[in-house]
């Protein structure tokens, strides 16, 4: 099987040498980065190519590498049952420039481009409905980003009052705790009940 992928990892690489920047083994999977611009190009040839036949798109996601320059990573993941094989096509996107849209594609991508465009804030060019999918219309920010605030900028809450969902900046109850260790919940170092019976004593 590793053969086989090993084979088809060269085959790609040789057909799109202008598309494709890199094709590698990682833990038994292969992987290609493509460039961002050539990305429809890419997915339409691995779904159209006979030795390939990745005819079902899996999953679009993203990985987010702060203090990289292009700090998106788009990963497309392709099964091809008539081989029996997998492949996960990369592309690198910045915070500003859109990544072309593999919808004409794979009409599933439509759903996951937009997950990544609501958790990363990546844009998707001629998306046919490129909204918000997991988070409100109005939510403020992307939260897969390693920089977002982990308990979020804006609250929801519906108000009795005024009959609606009303938004307002986050409040903390409660400070920070201060951990003293003095809790065996907060990494108590003393001896444990029980600890003499490691000795070999009976």
């Amino acid at each position: 099987m590793l053969q086989a992928l090993q084979d088809l990892g060269d085959y790609i690489g040789a057909n799109l040498s202008h598309e494709v920047l890199l094709v590698e083994f990682k833990a038994g999977e292969l992987i290609a980065t493509a460039q961002r611009t050539s990305i429809v190009r890419v997915m339409t040839f691995l779904r159209d190519d006979a030795n390939c036949q990745f005819k079902q798109l899996m999953d679009v996601c993203g990985v987010d590498w702060p203090g990289r320059e292009q700090r998106f990573d788009v990963v497309y993941n392709l099964l091809s049952l008539r081989h029996n094989q997998r492949i996960r096509v990369k592309v690198h996107a910045d915070e500003s420039t859109p990544v072309p849209s593999v919808t004409g594609v794979f009409s599933s991508a439509n759903w996951f481009e937009r997950e990544v465009w609501d958790m990363f804030g990546v844009a998707f060019s001629d998306h046919p409905d490129l909204r918000r999918i997991l988070t409100d219309y109005g939510f403020d920010g992307f939260p897969l980003r390693k920089d977002f605030p982990l308990y979020g900028n804006v609250e929801l809450r519906y108000d009795d009052e005024q009959k609606r969902v009303v938004y307002e900046p986050v409040r903390l109850t409660q400070e920070f705790r201060g951990f003293d260790f003095a809790s065996p919940w907060e990494g108590y170092r003393g001896p444990l009940p029980g600890d003499e019976k490691a000795g070999g004593k009976n």
